[in-house]
């Protein structure tokens, strides 16, 4: 019998607001532990939470994104559990009135458009850290993140495989920073995503019963989770075992999903509305401005980087897939910059440099005026793009602009025809040899008769000019 997966994914987005959900305290993660706290979001008797409003008109551009309804009225629930990150004994959530639902969000998997739909994406609050690797064997709860905006999106167990469930989660991270709503950063717990599957025969229309992967670091690690989960699945029940529902961890070290603790169900948590707070109401004209908020959608702008552009497919994907880098590029072109030749510097020679230094292209020490003023240097023939690439290294270490590096450096291109030649004919005469090949036949050897000439001229001839003047001088007849 032949087994197919079905998944589908819980992902929590910590909502970038300065301020927590329910009070007032900084969400600043890098604050020393316990220092972000108040009597609110550290479960104090008769604190009462009060609803940050750029995390629901966050939340509600989420909705929008991922094109799901977005609820005319709504509540916020307390999920009652304990356990020792959560210091009320219970967390306020949402349940059965998310502040959005229905929506969905298409990918692209396997050269094919998915459509992976959205089941709710509702507010609650985060917990508190615990860390386990204190000295002595001691555990910490820092109440620092208690409190942080957190935002559940969830889909449809629409998921066929690890791939999918992969590119799923990069184009909804993607579509999140475009959004400007969360960083996104999985090391510092802005993104936690888990995943819920289950296997059942090919052709079958019932699901299976279900385990939830938690604590994965990584998307790769997920993916690699979901995989060796489907294969040990199929495994036990071809082996005449049964699946139980259960919260899973992920081992990367042995490569190895492990029991945790049973699944709780909803019932388990006794969700009751929270009565420290009132409804939310979000009316036709409020949605509408935020609406208007929106910004071009990553497949939309990759779209038109194609058309407006004449970007290749790939090419346009690479340089849409930050809005900080899609923003650059067109920063570029729009000083005048031709904008295939600004895209092979931004995704080659700049993004290079970039990544060995460990920077993102929004902390970039080249500006998009600069980068378009050193292109132009090389379409009038200031400059060669070999130099070219030696004025990029100056910018990037200090930020000076190209004009100023190529005056003081007199790195200016030598563009004579007379002393071009001159280098040439010099050239001609010292590589007898070489000179003789080519008048054989040798196509070959022009390019190292080329290499010779630049060489001599330190960089700076015109290699066009150089070009043509050496095959007209090794073209004449008898000795140059």
């Amino acid at each position: 019998m032949e087994f197919e997966a079905v998944i589908g994914m819980e992902v929590h987005v910590e909502i970038n607001s300065r301020s927590k959900v329910f009070c007032a305290c900084s969400t600043d993660f890098h604050a020393p532990p316990n220092t972000n706290v108040c009597p609110v979001c550290l479960g104090m008797p008769g604190a009462l939470p009060v609803l940050n409003r750029d995390m629901v008109e966050k939340s509600i551009m989420v909705g929008l994104a991922l094109n799901c309804q977005i609820s005319r009225w709504s509540k916020m629930d307390r999920k009652n559990y304990f356990y020792p990150d959560l210091a009320k004994n219970y967390q306020i959530s949402q349940y059965d009135l998310p502040l959005c639902h229905h929506g969905w969000i298409d990918i692209e998997a396997d050269g094919e458009t998915r459509r992976i739909r959205i089941t709710r994406a509702h507010m609650e609050e985060d917990t508190a850290r615990n860390t386990h690797t204190i000295a002595g064997g001691l555990s910490g709860v820092d109440f620092n993140r208690s409190g942080v905006p957190l935002l559940e999106i969830v889909t449809e167990p629409d998921i066929r495989s690890a791939r999918e469930a992969y590119d799923y989660l990069t184009a909804l991270k993607q579509l999140l920073q475009y959004l400007d709503v969360s960083d996104c950063n999985m090391e510092e717990g802005s993104l936690r995503a888990e995943a819920n599957v289950s296997v059942r025969p090919v052709g079958s229309d019932r699901l299976g019963t279900k385990t939830e992967i938690k604590n994965v670091a990584s998307f790769s690690g997920v993916q690699k989770a979901i995989d060796y989960e489907i294969r040990r699945q199929v495994e036990v029940i071809r082996s005449g075992g049964t699946i139980i529902q259960e919260t899973r961890g992920w081992d990367p070290d042995r490569g190895i999903t492990f029991s945790q603790r049973a699944k709780e169900s909803a019932h388990d948590y006794r969700y009751f509305p929270e009565p420290d707070l009132v409804p939310i109401v979000v009316d036709e004209d409020w949605e509408q401005r935020i609406r208007q908020r929106l910004p071009e959608f990553p497949a939309d702008r990759r779209k038109r980087f194609i058309t407006q552009y004449g970007l290749s497919a790939y090419d346009a994907g690479v340089l849409t897939q930050t809005r900080a880098m899609a923003d650059f590029y067109e920063s570029t072109v729009s000083r005048g910059a031709d904008a295939k030749k600004a895209a092979n510097w931004i995704m080659v020679e700049l993004q290079g440099r970039l990544t060995e230094a460990n920077l993102d292209i929004s902390r970039s020490p080249v500006s998009p005026d600069n980068l378009a003023r050193l292109i132009a240097l090389i379409d009038d023939g200031t400059i060669s793009g070999k130099i070219a690439k030696d004025v990029l290294n100056q910018m990037f270490a200090d930020g000076s602009d190209p004009d100023t590096i190529v005056r003081e450096k007199g790195l200016s291109q030598i563009s004579d025809a007379g002393a071009v030649e001159s280098v040439v004919r010099e050239v001609v005469r010292n590589n007898p040899d070489q000179v003789a090949q080519f008048r054989a036949g040798k196509e070959k050897v022009f390019a190292f008769l080329v290499g010779q000439v630049m060489k001599a001229s330190r960089g700076k001839a015109n290699p066009a000019l150089v070009n043509d003047l050496l095959r007209k001088v090794l073209n004449e007849e008898g000795d140059a």
